[in-house]
């Protein structure tokens, strides 16, 4: 179980950049992110989705892989998110709380559509896979390659 990816973006809508790591705070989220510090609800500081999901759909639509696509913060593989849901975990040393799941919204599914595949159906297929949204509960750094570790 470990980081795939990271992708952090300056401002809503604009472009992700793939980083190799990012400093995150408690209770605000990933530092230069468009969301760090804007919301106060639970599970807003951080997104997670599983790559698995994401290439096992590009493969059934043939499409190229681009674990981006999805624009959630941190790209997992070999962990089921949906499981860590009211549970902490560990990225590194960063301790996180997952809050819910990370349902596909409209804009989700038009990123992903395609003319033979329109934007309800993709929303329909991620239903329960497009990730987990998840607190920091404890500041420091989230590396690619990083271990993920669920609290027993």
């Amino acid at each position: 179980m470990k980081v795939e990816r990271i992708f952090v973006a300056g401002a809503p809508g604009a472009p992700q950049r793939d980083v190799s790591a990012v400093r995150v705070t408690a209770d605000a989220g990933i530092e230069g992110d468009r969301y760090f510090a804007a919301h106060d609800e639970p599970g807003q500081n951080v997104t997670l989705v599983e790559a698995e999901e994401i290439e096992a759909f590009l493969a059934e639509r043939g499409r190229s892989a681009d674990l981006s696509c999805t624009r959630r913060n941190v790209v997992t593989r070999g962990v089921r998110l949906a499981d860590l849901v009211g549970r902490e975990f560990s990225i590194g040393g960063v301790r996180l709380r997952g809050v819910e799941l990370c349902e596909p919204c409209r804009s989700f599914g038009k990123r992903l559509a395609a003319p033979d595949y329109p934007a309800a159906a993709v929303v329909k297929r991620f239903v329960h896979r497009a990730g987990l949204r998840a607190d920091i509960l404890a500041s420091g750094v989230i590396a690619v390659g990083a271990a993920i570790v669920v609290a027993a």
